[in-house]
């Protein structure tokens, strides 16, 4: 039986990998639902919402389990939207925030009846003069700063392709006033990975001076950007304190707004990511004149952050827990340098032994591929204690089947 606290045992995941085979994402339901509830609880304060940034894990089964949490959802393509419907959120449940997308695809996530945020004036333009003040829209707004873990998820900042400078406020309001366009809401997210409370401050105060231009709003939404702990003694974003700090300057400011106000926010990572282990199996122990490789069953094609951000996966020997530490360079079997970890001490391994990465949930899955023409993983959630195969591991047959033989 798997335990239903935070972490599922070593002992438990060897059980899985043998039976459900490797490389294999895992999750766990109840450490989603408990991720939830802490910003719940943290925010309890004020009116906040929370809307699951899908982006980061989308198996079906996922979205089903965050709905009954009572959550929203936050969505970014069309597809995303149309799974979010069919996995049980209700039209006014979802947010649509695209970037760089087409007119028609906006028009498409309306006719569904979702939330819209609209990130650039062109699009904004159009969107007003087709459809004028019969349908609400949120806009997104590039506040100018920088933060977050990673350039790369680095989202607020004066180069970043999203959203609408703060310093184009007056276009805006032209725009607005000469199509009509009601707006409901306005929405800022600064980066993914942020530690430190005071930038989500300095995000909401800017906010404030933004939402004077627009009586008519419902809410204003921050992101997300919650950090989680990568490995053990890393700082991750104090919710609790957060929520206290935000829900008091939030209160503050919507007791002189002329109408009620929600404060939303859209977690993605800070849901998922703890609740997931990647398990991979050991083909080879390659010792050269520098390093001793492990060579493992998988790579970037299955868990590409490691690569893609230089982001750090716990990695454990599940199959010798106890065994005397040594240091290895964990890699991957593309033909690409593909390395999970460079110097890690680990318990000694051995072929054959079973290895997890931890933080798996979020962008483990969601961004792997089909790279040499290997084998997409399997993925198993684990829920009251019981394992469940919820995506079955690629065969042969699914690398053709989208390809039509001409010769």
């Amino acid at each position: 039986m798997a335990k239903n606290g935070d972490v599922l045992s070593g002992a438990y995941l060897v059980k899985l990998a043998k039976e459900f085979g490797t490389p294999l994402y895992v999750y766990h339901a109840e450490k989603i639902q408990q991720q939830y509830q802490k910003l719940v609880d943290a925010f309890s304060g004020s009116k906040a919402r929370f809307f699951y940034a899908c982006k980061a894990l989308t198996n079906i089964n996922i979205l089903k389990l965050v709905c009954q949490t009572g959550a929203g959802l936050d969505t970014v393509s069309i597809q995303e939207v149309k799974l979010g419907l069919k996995a049980g959120f209700a039209p006014q449940d979802i947010i649509f925030t695209p970037n760089c997308v087409s007119l028609d695809e906006i028009v498409e996530a309306k006719e569904l009846g979702v939330r819209i945020n609209i990130d650039n004036i062109s699009i904004l333009e159009q969107f007003g003069n087709k459809f004028g003040n019969t349908y609400p829209v949120c806009i997104r707004l590039n506040p100018h700063i920088m933060a977050g873990g990673n350039y790369k998820i680095s989202t607020g900042h004066i180069d970043s392709k999203f959203g609408i400078s703060i310093h184009q406020m007056r276009h805006i309001e032209r725009v607005v006033q000469s199509t009509n366009l009601r707006v409901n809401g306005l929405h800022m997210h600064t980066g993914s990975e942020i530690k430190d409370v005071d930038v989500f401050i300095r995000s909401v105060e800017i906010m404030f001076e933004m939402v004077s231009h627009f009586p008519e709003l419902d809410f204003i939404d921050l992101g997300s950007g919650f950090k989680v702990a990568y490995r053990p003694g890393d700082p991750e974003t104090d919710v609790t304190e957060l929520g206290k700090k935000l829900s008091t300057a939030f209160n503050r400011f919507a007791k002189t707004y002329p109408r009620p106000l929600e404060l939303w926010f859209e977690p993605g990572k800070y849901i998922v990511s703890q609740a997931g282990y990647f398990i991979v199996q050991t083909n080879v122990i390659k010792t050269t004149t520098a390093t001793v490789f492990v060579g493992v069953n998988s790579g970037f094609n299955h868990l590409i952050r490691p690569m893609f951000y230089e982001a750090f996966h716990y990695i454990r020997n599940i199959s010798n827990p106890h065994g005397t530490e040594r240091i290895y360079t964990v890699v991957g079997n593309i033909c690409e340098t593909d390395t999970f970890g460079w110097d890690r001490k680990i318990s000694e391994v051995r072929e054959g032994d079973f290895l997890v990465m931890y933080n798996a949930g979020a962008y483990g899955f969601e961004m792997s591929s089909r790279f040499n023409s290997r084998l997409k993983p399997a993925e198993v959630l684990v829920m009251n204690g019981k394992a469940r195969l919820i995506r079955r591991r690629d065969t042969l047959e699914d690398l053709l089947s989208q390809q039509i033989e001409v010769l």
